[in-house]
């Protein structure tokens, strides 16, 4: 999985006037969790762009002077009214402990159903993954070129290399749906066939 990575700072003082005066200065205050024991720490809000505002999935190494952390999104939180950002959870990643994330669905191939017609509805557009970091993928691949109309994948057709997907076997990922056009060509169809033979009676 690709890395992005964050410089920031060490935060001395943890109190709402501290944080109220980070966020005034365009900084995130910021908490990693996971190690012997959490770290605070602020970065501008504009290095967290291309980490929050990106469908893709990433590690994320935060520079902190001359410590490092490798770690992963795990929550944030943002203004109900600017949609800036207040308050970000990180977790840090070891390398001998499978961590939990949602990566995206890249849907490949082309489904027969589609190509008479069909929609393809995409139910999941995320997945849980559960792996060791190292294995941590960029995507989980599903593969349509099998789909016909009304068919529908489910998790367990999807592969799995070293990791393993945390959702039911039930789980539909997509499926492809009977457009209104396809059903009412095939109502139309139907109906000169059934015209047709009567009038060959």
């Amino acid at each position: 999985m690709k890395s992005i990575t964050i410089k920031g700072s060490q935060r001395e003082s943890v109190g709402k006037v501290a944080t109220k005066a980070l966020r005034n200065a365009g900084m995130v205050p910021c908490v990693i969790y996971g190690g012997n024991q959490p770290v605070h720490f602020a970065a501008e809000e504009k290095a967290f762009k291309s980490l929050v505002y990106t469908p893709n999935a990433h590690t994320v190494a935060i520079e902190l002077g001359k410590d490092s952390y490798n770690a992963v999104l795990q929550d944030i939180q943002f203004h109900p009214i600017s949609d800036g950002i207040l308050h970000i959870d990180f977790f840090q990643l070891s390398e001998d402990k499978e961590i939990i994330m949602e990566v995206p669905v890249n849907i490949v191939g082309t489904s027969p159903g589609v190509l008479l017609g069909g929609v393809l509805n995409l139910n999941q557009r995320r997945l849980k993954v559960k792996a060791l970091p190292k294995n941590l993928p960029d995507f989980v691949e599903a593969n349509i070129s099998e789909l016909q109309m009304g068919n529908k994948l489910y998790v367990t057709k999807l592969p799995t290399k070293n990791f393993k997907l945390m959702h039911p076997d039930n789980t539909v990922v997509c499926q492809v749906k009977i457009s209104r056009a396809a059903m009412k060509a095939a109502q139309e169809a139907a109906k000169a066939e059934k015209g047709g033979a009567k009038k060959k009676k």
